[in-house]
């Protein structure tokens, strides 16, 4: 049997997954290979992790070491590039620290989730990518290559799309731990609504829809205790949860993180879902569209006008906001954004004709795809999307010169910039 993604709709080129133990080895595999691709946790959705064959080499860091330094005195914290967010956030809260944001899964690892741009929520929350301070890569040639904030190159260092090396450690920023408590609302009708009020009423905000009916069958709203009072505007014709809920209808709730307003630790409330369970069994597909969070109320009713095409493909639609940063590929580049998040059923030929229609409905927009799901905007329109595409090229072309890291997604994602056999 193959390897696969988590979600099981990808079967990787080649049957053989490495998993060296020790920087020695690892430099030793890639030196000697002539396609390395790494495999982080699994949790993309399309081929990006993939190598071009069964020659390739498709290598994992679950073995290696899993270290976790923090610097108490720098609020900082050097993490090995196989640790996943859940382990770093326990260690990190046992020193009185704290991450300024979480994405809603917290089993995915730190290394991929921040290579593929992938965020949490809150208008004045960045990615993951910006607490990044440091990047330490393997590169071709198995030498080590260390990039920090300020170095030529470095926002184009982090989001990197696994293109550079093989990232086996990073350095991030750490801020005093704090508490958070969450809110639940149900049924918050899209007639009247005003965005920019509900995506602020909290430091992080996400709203699901099934989109079977015009509202968000939830609204989440993750207080900081050390903030301001929740305060939510226009959600007067909605209902205050009295129980648990899960985002998708009908799911049971013990996997998600406590609600109901319970203050808890940050990392115990920021994810959507419990670091001690697994949300699902990957039976799911996934896109996910970023815009101007300006776009946000004219994407929504876009989007209204075809949900009698989206509800029976889809389990539940997450709409959230990121503040804009500087990492080159980051869908956030730049801009305010908001973001459309769209959990598929797991059913391939069924849900890409109608991921075709969010795109043709999103395109005045300008959306930007996440690096890591399935999507089916072309290379030739990516340029105009990520405006620091050509830059990146130049970047990978210069580390990287013969193309060990990349695959076809990657040439493809760069096709026009990168020299020929690149």
């Amino acid at each position: 049997m193959g390897v696969t993604n988590w979600a099981g709709n990808i079967t990787f080129s080649t049957a053989q997954l490495h998993t060296p133990e020790s920087l020695d080895e690892l430099r030793t595999l890639v030196a000697g290979s002539t396609q390395v691709r790494v495999l982080g946790s699994g949790h993309s959705f399309n081929t990006i992790a993939d190598v071009d064959g069964p020659g390739g080499t498709l290598l994992s860091l679950a073995r290696f070491p899993s270290s976790v330094e923090v610097d108490t005195a720098a609020r900082t914290v050097r993490v090995g590039g196989g640790v996943r967010y859940a382990e770093l956030a326990r260690l990190v809260h046992g020193h009185g620290l704290a991450l300024p944001n979480l994405a809603s899964l917290p089993h995915i690892s730190v290394a991929g989730s921040v290579a593929t741009g992938t965020h949490g929520s809150g208008n004045a929350n960045h990615p993951l990518s910006s607490a990044m301070g440091a990047v330490e890569l393997v590169t071709a040639d198995g030498s080590s290559l260390v990039m920090r904030r300020g170095d030529a190159g470095f926002d184009g260092a982090v989001v990197s799309l696994g293109a550079l090396g093989v990232v086996t450690a990073l350095t991030l920023d750490l801020e005093p731990e704090f508490e958070v408590s969450q809110h639940v609302f149900t049924d918050l009708p899209l007639a009247g609504l005003d965005f920019e009020a509900v995506s602020s009423a909290a430091y992080s905000v996400s709203l699901f829809t099934d989109w079977r009916e015009s509202r968000f069958t939830q609204a989440w709203f993750k207080r900081r205790s050390d903030g301001p009072a929740l305060d939510v505007p226009g959600v007067s014709s909605a209902a205050a949860a009295t129980e648990h809920l899960h985002p998708v209808p009908g799911m049971p709730a013990v996997n998600c993180t406590p609600q109901l307003g319970a203050p808890g630790p940050w990392h115990e409330r920021l994810p959507h879902f419990r670091a001690e369970f697994t949300p699902s069994s990957g039976a799911e597909l996934q896109s996910e569209y970023l815009l101007p969070r300006s776009d946000a109320l004219a994407a929504l009713r876009e989007l209204d006008s075809v949900r009698t095409a989206l509800a029976p493909v889809l389990q539940i639609c997450e709409v959230r906001t990121v503040a804009a940063d500087t990492q080159w590929l980051s869908p956030a580049q730049g801009r305010d954004t908001v973001a459309f998040h769209f959990t598929w059923v797991p059913d391939t030929a069924v849900v890409l004709p109608v991921v075709a229609l969010v795109e043709e409905r999103l395109s005045p927009f300008a959306p930007r795809p996440h690096w890591g799901k399935v999507f089916g905007v072309p290379p030739t329109e990516l340029p105009a999307r990520y405006p620091h595409l050509g830059d990146f090229a130049a970047l990978a072309d210069r580390l990287d010169p013969a193309g060990t890291f990349r695959n076809a997604f990657v040439r493809g994602c760069l096709a026009g910039f990168s020299r020929p056999g690149a």
